[in-house]
C-alpha cells in the first residue's frame, strides 16, 4: 500500500555512539534526443513525456526545469496545530557497486512516496583512469580511502542518480576521497581547503562526460551548482571550517554535525544543523547514532567471524533502534528524525533489511512525513521563527504541556 502522496508533504494543513565510516545492473542509455529530457517524465507522474533540455558545459548535465514529484509549497502551522513528524533518509556516498541497493531503495522510497537524501562522493563518477585530476587537501594527487568505481559501476550510478532525481530525491555532497585520519583527515581542513574540495566534487558531476569520454551516455537532468544545497562530511569531522564556506556558497543546512539528540534543531554558522541523533539501542543501557555503520561497530566491530548465527538478533535490534527513535519522537516532541546509510552489505546486509523494516513501519502514519533535506529545510523556512524557538525547547521524548492545541497556540 502506498504512502500519503508527496504532493502533500509539506502543504498546508499539514503543516556511546561509535565513530562514522564509510567504504564504499545495467549500464546507462544512449543520449536522449536534442530537446528531450533524460528519462521523459513530466513530473506530473502521468507517464512518459518529452520536455525541454538545455545542456550545460560540456552535457555532463542539464536544465531539465523544475524537478519532479515535488510536494506542494510549504505552509506555515496554524495556531495550535500539530506539528508534522519528519523523517529523512539519507545514504552516504550515493554509488551503486553492483549489489543493487540503490535501485532497492529507489523502488521502495517509490512504493511509499517517500523523498531521500542522496550525498553523492564526487570521485564516485571520476575514473580511476583520471585520478590525477583529485588534489585533494593534504594527502598526494589521487589519493581516496574509499577508493575509486570501475567504469560499469561508474555509469551505473549515473544511471540510478538520473533517476533518484527524476523520482524526486534530493542528490547532496558527501565530499570526495573521505579521509578520516592521519595529517590528511578532513577534521584539519581549513575554510579554503574546504571549499577546494566542494569545487572539485562539483567539477567531477559536471564535467564527468569529458573526463571519462562517455559522450553517448544522458547527461544528469539537473544544474549540480544550483541543486546542491547541503552535504554530510567524512566521519562527521570538520564541520567547525566547513561551515563559513558553505555559508559562502549559500547552502541551507549541514549534516555533519559529531552527534546530536531527537530535539528539533537550531541553526549553526547561519545553516540549518541537521545532526545524525542519539536514539535508543534495544536490550543495551546507551543509545547509538542513528546510523547503519554505529549499529554494526556497536554489535561486531570490525569483525563478523563467526558471528552468522546473530544477524537475525542483530537486524531486529537495529531495526528496533530506528523504530524507537521514532516512536519516542512521534509520541512527544515530534522532533524530526534524521537517519544515515550506505549502500554496503555489512553483516550479510542486514542493516539494509532493518532499514527497510523500519520505513515500512513508518510509512502511512497520520502526520508522518518522508521528506528529503532540502524539503525538510523548505518547510522550517516559512514557520514563524517564535513557533520554531517554542519548539525548540521541547526536550528528548517531552510531550508539549496541555497538548499541541494549549503549546502552539496564539496569545
Amino acid at each position: 500500500m502506498r504512502g500519503i502522496s508527496r504532493r502533500g508533504l509539506l502543504g498546508a494543513g499539514l503543516g556511546a555512539a561509535a565513530t562514522i565510516g564509510m567504504t564504499g545492473c545495467s549500464p546507462g542509455k544512449g543520449a536522449s534526443p536534442a530537446g528531450t529530457a533524460p528519462g521523459g517524465n513530466d513530473g506530473k507522474g502521468s507517464g512518459p513525456a518529452a520536455k525541454p533540455l538545455r545542456l550545460i558545459g560540456d552535457g555532463s548535465t542539464a536544465d531539465t526545469g523544475r524537478q519532479p514529484h515535488q510536494p506542494e509549497r510549504p505552509a506555515p502551522l496554524e495556531p495550535g496545530q500539530t506539528p508534522p513528524q519528519f523523517v529523512i533518509f539519507s545514504w552516504d556516498g550515493a554509488g551503486e557497486v553492483g549489489n543493487g541497493l540503490f535501485p532497492r531503495f529507489l523502488e521502495l522510497a517509490k512504493n511509499h512516496d517517500a523523498a531521500m537524501t542522496f550525498f553523492l562522493s564526487g570521485i564516485y563518477v571520476l575514473p580511476e583512469s583520471k585520478k590525477t585530476l583529485y588534489r585533494p587537501p593534504n594527502n598526494r594527487i589521487g589519493a581516496s580511502d574509499i577508493g575509486y568505481l570501475t567504469d560499469g559501476h561508474i555509469k551505473d550510478t549515473l544511471k540510478f542518480l538520473r533517476q533518484a532525481w527524476l523520482d524526486g530525491h534530493e542528490i547532496g555532497t558527501h565530499f570526495n576521497g573521505h579521509f578520516c585520519a592521519g595529517s590528511g583527515s578532513v577534521a584539519n581542513w581549513t575554510p579554503t581547503q574546504w571549499q577546494s574540495e566542494i569545487d572539485q566534487a562539483v567539477s567531477f558531476v559536471t564535467e564527468w562526460k569529458t573526463n571519462s569520454g562517455w559522450t553517448d551516455l544522458d547527461p544528469l537532468p539537473f544544474d549540480y551548482r544550483k541543486e546542491l544545497v547541503g552535504g554530510r562530511t567524512p566521519c562527521l569531522l570538520g564541520q567547525d571550517n566547513l561551515l563559513p564556506t558553505a555559508k559562502k556558497l549559500g547552502w541551507r543546512y549541514d549534516a555533519s554535525s559529531p552527534g546530536g539528540r531527537q530535539k528539533w534543531p537550531r541553526k549553526r554558522g547561519g545553516l540549518w544543523d541537521l545532526p545524525l541523533q542519539a536514539v535508543p539501542f534495544p536490550g543495551r543501557s546507551f543509545e547509538t547514532l542513528s546510523m547503519d555503520y554505529n549499529f554494526m561497530a556497536n554489535q561486531s566491530g570490525n569483525s563478523t567471524k563467526g558471528m552468522t548465527s546473530r544477524y537475525p538478533e542483530w537486524r531486529r535490534q537495529a531495526a528496533g533502534a530506528l523504530l524507537g527513535g521514532f516512536n519516542r519522537a512521534y509520541e512527544s516532541n515530534r522532533a524530526p528524525l534524521f537517519i544515515g546509510n550506505h549502500f554496503e552489505q555489512w553483516n550479510g546486509g542486514i542493516y539494509m533489511d532493518a532499514v527497510e523494516e523500519a520505513l515500512k513501519g513508518m510509512a502511512g502514519k497520520k502526520d508522518v512525513r518522508l521528506v528529503s533535506f532540502r524539503q525538510f529545510c523548505d518547510w522550517l523556512d516559512v514557520q514563524d521563527p517564535a513557533i520554531v524557538a517554542k519548539l525548540q525547547t521541547l526536550e528528548v521524548g517531552q510531550s508539549p504541556a496541555g497538548g499541541w492545541n494549549a503549546f502552539l497556540k496564539t496569545s
